[in-house]
């Protein structure tokens, strides 16, 4: 089960006791903001791509965010191509629904984080099942996911 991948990462670097996990499903973001009891947007999606080179990219965005395509061929050189979803548990160990940067061994999946994540003080990552989610600091969840670093390649709603 993939949520004891990430459970089993996240006690070997002294956060396992963040997470959460539910009676109700949390693979939604709005799903998981009730599960949580949080606003949508503290909510951190990872969405996964794969690059022409066969390599995976995931990008950890606020709930509320959405990749903007302009942004993402700008900074990655290429077209948003979203994983399958036979793809996902190859590249994430993760299933749809559960998908985190917790526990990822393959090589070439590299792993960032979207300034959407910058506006919280708390964000609710999934925990590598659709029931689950830990809460972190912007900064801890780049740390403990391992990310390259800080991009901008998300959009926010309009208010």
């Amino acid at each position: 089960m993939s949520i004891e991948i990430a459970r089993a990462y996240l006690e070997s670097k002294g956060y396992g006791d963040r997470i959460m996990e539910f009676d109700v499903s949390s693979a939604t973001v709005e799903l998981a903001a009730e599960a949580v009891g949080t606003e949508p947007a503290r909510i951190c999606k990872t969405l996964s791509f794969k690059l022409k080179d066969g390599s995976g990219v995931l990008v950890q965005v606020a709930g509320d965010a959405k990749v903007d395509n302009k942004k993402y061929k700008e900074y990655f050189g290429e077209k948003a191509k979203m994983l399958s979803p036979d793809e996902v548990p190859e590249y994430t160990n993760h299933e749809i629904g559960g998908v985190c940067a917790f526990g990822v061994t393959r090589e070439d999946v590299r792993i960032y984080c979207d300034e959407s994540l910058r506006r919280f003080d708390t964000v609710y990552p999934a925990c590598g099942s659709s029931n689950s989610a830990a809460g972190f600091t912007p900064d801890e969840l780049f740390e403990l996911s391992n990310a390259l670093e800080w991009i901008d390649v998300s959009k926010l709603p309009e208010n």
